[in-house]
């Protein structure tokens, strides 16, 4: 008399398949061992840190103990490093994609994961998550020092003052999404100088032009831009000339999403 076995499922960790988790722990490899992520985000965080100590430094010099000064951000001008940070931030997130072709390691990855896009999606994933968590913390740090520095000339801000919370996270969101967009670029153009001129093309390049239109359309041209979209989630005081924090951050992120789907349809329309 034999007696019958039932079979237990396997899952698909336990029988090798590729599986999204998997190709997110690839990335996170990927992205921890590479010497440029350290110094990527360190140089991020000091000048977000170091930036961020400055500039209230000298507002508070220069303030002293004058009367408030409207439209004064004590918050904004904290967190003003992130205008700096976002060029490592964004090089970073191009190399992370380029960096496999040019070094011909994208064939490897792509034999790993066939169907590609789960690459994609890991990228985003793991970048964006250590992106934020960086710059959060980063954020934090800076808010908390730049307002005991402008506390002598009585115009700081404290995290339950109005915006300041959000402006503190949404340094990090804004930075965030531009790393996102970065990969998208990546993916798009797959060259490292043609994808960081196209991000900083976006995002520093098209303010200036738009600035030079005539009359009122450079306002109304400007506010639809990336970065003066993205960045109004980092300020408490409304420029009455540019989106809602969140409608802006909105735009920005809207930005990221075209880049996104089109590098996802070029990785799967072209060889690695």
């Amino acid at each position: 008399m034999t007696t019958a076995t039932i079979a237990r499922p396997i899952s698909p960790e336990a029988a090798g398949e590729v599986t999204q988790l998997r190709a997110i722990k690839s990335e996170w490899i990927k992205l921890r061992s590479l010497r440029s992520t350290f110094w990527s985000f360190l140089t991020a965080s000091a000048f977000i840190i170091g930036l961020g100590l400055l500039f209230s430094s000298v507002e508070a010099h220069n303030m002293g103990n004058a009367n408030f000064v409207s439209g004064f951000d004590p918050t904004q001008v904290s967190l003003r490093g992130a205008y700096l940070a976002q060029l490592a931030i964004g090089v970073l997130g191009v190399m992370a994609v380029t960096g496999e072709y040019s070094t011909g390691m994208i064939r490897a990855t792509m034999s790993a994961v066939p169907r590609r896009l789960p690459v994609l999606w890991a990228k985003l994933a793991v970048f964006a998550a250590a992106v934020f968590v960086a710059m959060l913390v980063s954020s934090l740090i800076a808010f908390e020092i730049g307002q005991a520095a402008l506390a002598s000339s009585h115009h700081s801000a404290t995290l339950s003052s109005p915006g300041a919370l959000r402006a503190v996270i949404g340094s990090a969101l804004y930075l965030s999404v531009l790393a996102m967009l970065a990969i998208g670029l990546g993916f798009l153009i797959r060259n490292t100088a043609g994808a960081i001129a196209t991000l900083f093309g976006m995002l520093l390049v098209l303010p200036v032009l738009a600035q030079a239109l005539p009359g009122h359309w450079a306002n109304d041209v400007m506010k639809f831009l990336p970065m003066p979209a993205g960045t109004g989630i980092t300020t408490t005081v409304q420029d009455p000339t540019m989106l809602s924090p969140w409608a802006g951050f909105g735009v920005f992120c809207l930005y990221a999403l075209a880049a996104i789907g089109a590098g996802a349809f070029m990785l799967k329309r072209r060889d690695a």
